[in-house]
């Protein structure tokens, strides 16, 4: 296993880098592009450095740091961008970092892409030479991945910047898997103030899709997100005498089954929602009732009006029932994340990009899902699509799913990757294609 230096120093040797191309190379490849033969183009430079990409996954997987502590992480991927001679900013949002790539007439169009770039808490299971080196942390979800591909983009799209119109800007996001939302941060601290992008591209990771396919879905493709904390009060005392007490789990159990009535009773039947409690602490005894109880769980819905009428109707429920029982309780459901939207038009143009580049038979419809993801703030505010980048292959046909101590991705996977958002980017920053 290479070390981080290792890497940096085959990447960033700064007079002749191991993958660079010699000048008759560059030349072939000027005449491959300006022949609009783009797709040779990014299929060599893929082949190239795929194994410089497998080593920077591989380094990042054996390093992984938890949601907003990604500090070696982050100076990791900017050795990588100095050494590219990519410009960037740092420390937005966290340790979020946004790189630009330039070329011909940069304000002609202007494309993100975003990579995730935060672990989990779970200790790692995988018997690998690179498994993680940090206790108890682990990337469980792909994000080594997508920063891997996002990097290995950047190589290629810089390596041929003199030739394309406009600018790449290139994300690196911390903290998606910890509300607010790493995505909500740098909107915040203006990550987009100076320049912003026309267009939104990111991929995930998806075991149930093998390597060398995507998957794309117009309109909602994964629920809003709310975490709800109630703290009941009320009067304990002894399990003998509940004429003597107002029995606060007695009140935290009917509110767990009340809301579930707003669910199947009170939503909208055409609008996905979820509503599900995790965590119900009641620290009594057999025949004490305590004096409070605590429970946390989250809501999950897929239409922003909706979210909004359920919400308050959940408070509403959830006050009603506490009195009921002669019990108080302390109610905080902060915003969370929005969904994540895709906007048809971007969406329907990667798909066809996708077709063009893997062929028909390896692009197929995303399946929506319950689960959240804090790219759906950039959604809200610029037209986006968000894909699944298939991972599944020989090397891991049993792998775990994500969240699990088992997920481990087929490192096939990441040259689809790096080859797929390289060549959105530049299906994308050709002026005649329509975005709105």
């Amino acid at each position: 296993m290479l070390t981080k230096k290792e890497i940096a120093f085959i990447i960033l040797t700064k007079k002749q880098r191991i993958y660079w191309l010699s000048n008759q190379e560059y030349i072939s490849l000027q005449k491959l592009f300006l022949n609009k033969e783009m797709k040779e183009t990014i299929e060599m430079l893929a082949n190239r450095i795929e194994n410089i990409v497998i080593n920077i996954y591989k380094h990042l997987h054996q390093h992984p740091e938890l949601s907003f502590a990604e500090k070696e992480t982050a100076a990791f991927i900017e050795e990588i961008l100095q050494g590219e001679n990519i410009p960037y900013r740092k420390n937005i949002g966290g340790y979020g970092i946004l790189a630009r790539i330039e070329g011909k007439n940069p304000t002609s169009r202007i494309i993100g892409l975003r990579a995730d770039m935060d672990a989990l808490l779970i200790e790692e299971g995988n018997n690998v030479p690179f498994r993680s080196v940090n206790p108890h942390v682990m990337h469980a979800c792909g994000h080594d991945a997508h920063t891997a591909c996002l990097l290995g983009a950047a190589m290629i799209l810089n390596r041929i910047r003199e030739i394309i119109e406009g600018t790449v800007l290139l994300i690196f996001q911390p903290g998606e898997e910890k509300a607010p939302g790493g995505a909500n941060l740098m909107l915040q601290e203006g990550i987009f103030d100076d320049i912003k992008p026309d267009i939104m591209i990111a991929q995930h990771t998806n075991t149930d899709i093998a390597c060398g396919d995507v998957a794309f879905g117009s309109g909602c493709v994964m629920a809003s997100a709310d975490e709800i904390h109630l703290t009941i009060r009320g009067k304990g005392g002894h399990g003998a005498m509940p004429h003597h007490i107002n029995d606060t789990v007695l009140a935290a159990s009917q509110i767990v089954v009340s809301l579930q009535q707003i669910i199947s009773r009170r939503r909208n039947p055409f609008v996905p929602a979820v509503l599900t409690f995790g965590r119900f602490i009641a620290d009594g005894a057999t025949n004490i009732i305590p004096d409070q109880v605590s429970l946390s769980g989250t809501f999950r819905c897929m239409d922003e009006k909706e979210r909004i009428r359920l919400k308050e109707l959940i408070q509403n429920t959830i006050k009603a029932t506490a009195e009921a029982y002669g019990c108080s309780c302390n109610i905080h459901i902060p915003d969370g994340y929005p969904a994540v939207v895709n906007d048809p038009v971007v969406t329907e143009s990667a798909k066809k990009f996708a077709e063009e580049l893997l062929g028909d038979n390896h692009v197929g419809e995303m399946e929506k899902r319950m689960t959240s993801e804090d790219f759906g703030f950039f959604a809200e505010r610029i037209p986006s699509t968000f894909y699944r980048l298939g991972v599944k292959g020989p090397s891991n046909p049993e792998c775990g799913e994500q969240h699990t101590a088992h997920f481990l991705i087929d490192e096939s996977a990441l040259k689809t990757g790096v080859k797929m958002l390289a060549w959105l980017s530049l299906r994308f920053l050709d002026k005649n294609i329509r975005i709105r």
